[in-house]
């Protein structure tokens, strides 16, 4: 399972059905688990934790120093969840003290090529990254998200779950979920329609988002008494209280 060219550290932890390719390197404190492959050239360093199932392309590169001048080699943490598809070139960093210490991605997403996680980012489950996607230090991203190629997400912000930005999407500002944007920097361009449809949300349910969204992105200012004409529908449907939630809690403000 493990090519006679690669190199693994005495103390990484490593399950025995692990595919390992040649020249890829496997470093201390390095976690790996069963039915994951590592493609050749890969170096991946620790502390960092790799779950299942998941199929890692060659030359990217897991658990690298996070990109931060204050950072003084503390045992800062990457974790990577199950059944991910992380492909050619990816590079992942750990966290940084100040930061929380972890970088983190969840369940099911598929990473192409050239995407880069920055320090202390934290991204969940079912999202799609296209080539060369990068996140800085400090992004969070929920579920289900389609982020297109050469999206730049600035330090600090967050996407909601369902979200979608278009290709080459500069990002500097929170983007709440279900809502599509686009641009240099990215305005707002409704709520994601297509794939709101392809997950089975029902069109009571769309029809409620989108006034969400008229109510809480198209309208700044009236804020307040968007979120009072909105009580109802959060009490029906839990998308719109999250909406209002993620706008709610925004702390450097919504993409318009």
């Amino acid at each position: 399972m493990i090519h006679p060219t690669a190199i693994i550290d005495p103390s990484a932890s490593i399950a025995d059905d692990v595919h390992i390719g040649a020249y890829a390197i496997v470093g201390a404190d390095v976690e790996i688990g069963s039915g994951t492959s590592v493609g050749a050239h890969t170096t991946i360093y620790g502390p960092s934790c790799i779950g299942r199932d998941n199929q890692i392309s060659q030359h990217a590169l897991l658990g690298g120093k996070p990109q931060d001048i204050d950072f003084k080699d503390e045992a800062t943490q990457l974790a990577i969840g199950d059944r991910n598809v992380i492909r050619e070139y990816v590079s992942m960093n750990r966290g940084t003290v100040k930061g929380g210490g972890l970088t983190r991605v969840a369940d099911d997403n598929y990473l192409m090529a050239y995407v880069h996680i920055g320090h202390d980012s934290q991204v969940g489950s079912h999202n799609v990254f296209t080539n060369s996607t990068s996140l800085a230090g400090h992004v969070e991203v929920g579920d289900y998200c389609n982020l297109g190629g050469f999206t730049l997400l600035h330090q600090f912000i967050r996407i909601g779950s369902h979200a979608f930005t278009s290709m080459g999407a500069v990002v500097n500002r929170d983007v709440p979920p279900f809502v599509i944007v686009s641009g240099n920097y990215a305005r707002s361009f409704g709520i994601n329609k297509v794939g709101l449809k392809r997950f089975g949300f029902s069109a009571a349910k769309i029809n409620a988002i989108r006034k969400a969204y008229k109510l809480l992105v198209r309208k700044p200012g009236e804020r307040e008494t968007a979120l009072k004409q909105l009580a109802p529908l959060a009490e029906e449907f839990s998308e719109i209280k999250v909406f209002m939630d993620f706008v709610s809690n925004s702390a450097r403000g919504i993409v318009k």
